[in-house]
């Protein structure tokens, strides 16, 4: 399999600017061979101003960027496409949009047969994987199906918290915890693994292999076992036969 991914759980890290944590990652990811990246910026309202500041990061990267919005025939510019990023925001909407503009198919055929580079950052993970059923985002719009690309066959959970299990003491917050929300997703049957991808982390994935890059670490669900932690660095290339 020809797949190149390059999952990442945020943007923007506290304290750095926009994709400032992982752009040597995506410079090395792209590499030099592809010159232009086709952003795909659905995931927020304003998708102009979204697609400048996507175009300015990467230009600095030594990178065009186009928005999927700008083209005439979104489906042509995905077939098009040397590179493909896309950006986070509200799940939901952007989901809906990849259906309406009827890429989804081509981007998966892109990726999956042609090789071309997918990176995606929050949103743009959540879409990626199996569903959409482990995004942290509220359903503001109704897309035709919680199926997404299915780039990876399972999911994965951007901005997992960085403790474990129950809130810290100090906290007065009684509703659910992530990892809780999690377990009841695996209550239902025939649900993949989750990957919760702390912020600083991303996942790297080469035909079929996935190693776990960044600077924290990411927590693994599996329906019916513990949950694991896993360091960076991580070999997790087990997922994609999982």
């Amino acid at each position: 399999m020809k797949r190149r991914l390059l999952l990442v759980s945020n943007s923007t890290l506290h304290g750095s600017g926009y994709l400032d944590h992982c752009q040597q990652h995506i410079a090395h990811f792209f590499g030099k061979d592809v010159k232009r990246v086709l952003f795909v910026p659905h995931a927020l309202h304003d998708r102009d101003a979204y697609t400048k500041t996507a175009r300015d990061k990467f230009k600095t990267l030594g990178y065009e960027v186009d928005g999927l919005h700008e083209a005439p025939d979104p489906v042509d510019a995905v077939r098009r496409a040397e590179g493909i990023f896309i950006g986070g925001g509200n799940t939901f909407r952007l989901l809906k949009s990849l259906y309406d503009n009827q890429v989804v198919t081509e981007i998966r055929r892109r990726v999956l047969e042609d090789g071309v580079p997918y990176m995606g950052s929050s949103a743009g993970t959540n879409v990626a994987t199996i569903s959409i059923n482990t995004t942290n985002d509220m359903p503001i719009v109704y897309p035709p199906s919680f199926s997404a690309i299915g780039l990876v066959p399972f999911n994965i959970n951007p901005h997992y918290p960085h403790y474990l299990g129950a809130a810290p003491a100090s906290s007065r917050h009684m509703g659910e915890t992530r990892e809780q929300r999690i377990t009841q997703y695996h209550e239902e049957p025939d649900t993949p693994c989750v990957l919760g991808l702390r912020e600083g982390s991303m996942l790297l994935v080469e035909g079929n292999k996935a190693t776990l890059l960044g600077s924290t670490k990411a927590r693994l669900f599996t329906r019916g076992k513990p949950s694991v932690e896993y360091d960076p660095g991580s070999d997790l290339s087990f997922l994609l036969t999982h």
